[in-house]
């Protein structure tokens, strides 16, 4: 499993579920890739088609090939509500290095409840000697990217 930044942008939702009765919601995603944890700002009275445009940085290191992101309803006089979640494969963008904004269904209680538009992009961590932690074998002889 290589490592590297990943990069992800939140662009929009839509056709959420609304989870607020009287008046329309407030959503936020919150991702999560192993232990480390980051939460979009919250788009205010945005309801169920909501527009973010921010982007958030995740270090990638060996054991986990999924990114995990939660909808959430911000609520001022209760706890926040749960408006569905999702979670998107890696491998792809490790392996082609970007993948544009694509649409990703939310899903809560096992039911559709709208998509969530994100964009990825994996910059793979360089090794020491400038290479990318492989070397060439070239006619039985093995070279590496190490200068000497």
């Amino acid at each position: 499993m290589p490592r590297g930044t990943l990069e992800v942008l939140l662009v929009s939702a839509k056709g959420l579920d609304n989870t607020d009765f009287l008046s329309d919601m407030d959503p936020y995603a919150i991702f999560t890739y192993k232990t480390q944890e980051k939460k979009s700002g919250v788009a205010s009275g945005k309801g169920c088609d909501p527009e973010w445009n921010e982007t958030f940085l995740f270090s990638i290191s060996e054991g986990v090939n999924e990114l995990k992101i939660k909808l959430m309803d911000s609520d001022n006089f209760s706890s926040d509500d749960l408006v569905g979640e999702t979670t998107i494969p890696l491998d792809a963008v490790f392996d082609e290095g970007s993948i544009p904004p694509t649409s990703y269904n939310v899903v809560k209680d096992d039911e559709y409840r709208g998509e969530i538009r994100i964009g990825l992009n994996f910059t793979r961590e360089r090794s020491i000697d400038g290479g990318f932690g492989q070397e060439e074998n070239i006619g039985g002889w093995q070279q590496s990217a190490r200068n000497y």
